[in-house]
């Protein structure tokens, strides 16, 4: 079957025909994904190995997948692999991808400045080949590396290995991928994606403000780690972070953020958790929508979301975590 192309006026537009087809078969997909009926008879399964069978008689994993992890790894390959049969230009789909790439600078940063290589370190769904980034960090050749990552690879590099700072390190790789992700998304024209761009940013700032708090940052950090969005103003924030947990909390509460406010001050948990399900009442009303790529981007989030939410599940069961604490951990479904 061949996939879909994109006009070459715009990279997120195609025909409309086609638009339909691939649309109808994410539909057809839609109607396999887990609801709450499904997450709550994996949560009656009395232990990690019933949820794995419980999971792999509703097709979940590949022949050989036999741990939690291949299980959960054979999803998301089954995900990408069907829209590759989908869609022939994959770049649209670089701003769900685009920050593994940052993750695997600092990787190939810190195993040059260790000498040493730690296994699985790297991810492999990315935008770049992670082994032209690492030959890029260890041969010092940063023209190997897109233009707008060569600046903060470099920076960051000579910053680890001339001062050993990585939390340094950290924050000008972090701050490049936000930035580029919020680029990306900007760009893409779609509102779906735009929306997505603008929560990952604005939950980071959060974060890094909330633990500029717990660990007693001034403003020039802050300045030089947060990342400007439409949501936040930066300056405000950090005034706020400067002032206490408190000032946040009531800065956050004249934003679109207010309702998240709450479950800031349970937990980082709580909150990343609130972030999640945003993003699922964001694609839910994607579904009637089958004229652009968001229908097939939100497949992909709901996706997404669904194998974070059964890898929290199996994760408490395999360490016998109460049911009630599972159960407050788990994010909404899109079905």
């Amino acid at each position: 079957m061949t996939g879909l192309k994109l006009k070459n006026k715009s990279k997120n537009e195609m025909t409309d025909n086609l638009y339909l087809y691939a649309v109808a078969r994410i539909r057809s997909r839609e109607l396999s994904l887990l609801n709450k009926a499904d997450i709550d008879q994996l949560m009656n399964c009395k232990s990690e190995k019933d949820a794995l069978q419980f999971l792999k008689d509703k097709g979940w994993g590949r022949d050989g997948a036999e741990t939690a992890e291949e299980v959960l790894m054979a999803e998301r390959e089954k995900t990408w692999d069907l829209l590759r049969e989908l869609v022939d230009d994959m770049s649209v789909f670089n701003v769900f991808l685009c920050v593994n790439d940052f993750h695997n600078v600092k990787a190939a940063i810190k195993q040059a400045y260790k000498g040493t290589k730690i296994p699985n370190m790297y991810y492999t769904d990315c935008t770049l080949d992670p082994e032209t980034v690492k030959k890029a960090i260890i041969e010092q050749d940063f023209s190997l590396l897109p233009e707008h990552m060569r600046e903060a690879a470099k920076e960051a590099y000579e910053i680890q290995l001339h001062t050993g700072d990585s939390q340094l390190c950290d924050i000008i790789i972090d701050k490049a991928a936000l930035e580029t992700l919020y680029a990306e998304g900007n760009a893409s024209g779609n509102e779906l994606i735009e929306q997505y761009v603008e929560l990952k940013v604005a939950q980071a700032d959060i974060n890094i403000a909330i633990r500029s708090v717990k660990t007693g940052k001034d403003k020039d950090f802050l300045r030089r780690a947060l990342v400007p969005c439409k949501s936040l103003d930066i300056e405000k924030l950090i005034e706020s972070a400067a002032m206490g947990m408190e000032a946040i909390y009531d800065y956050l509460n004249k934003t679109v953020y207010s309702d998240a406010v709450p479950a800031l001050k349970e937990s980082a948990q709580a909150f990343e958790r609130w972030c999640d399900n945003r993003i699922i009442e964001y694609i839910r009303p994607q579904k009637y929508n089958p004229f652009t790529l968001s229908p097939i981007a939100a497949y992909l989030l709901a996706r997404e979301n669904e194998i974070k939410t059964v890898r929290i599940l199996l994760s408490g069961k395999r360490n016998d975590i109460a049911d009630n604490v599972i159960r407050e951990r788990l994010r909404d479904m899109y079905v």
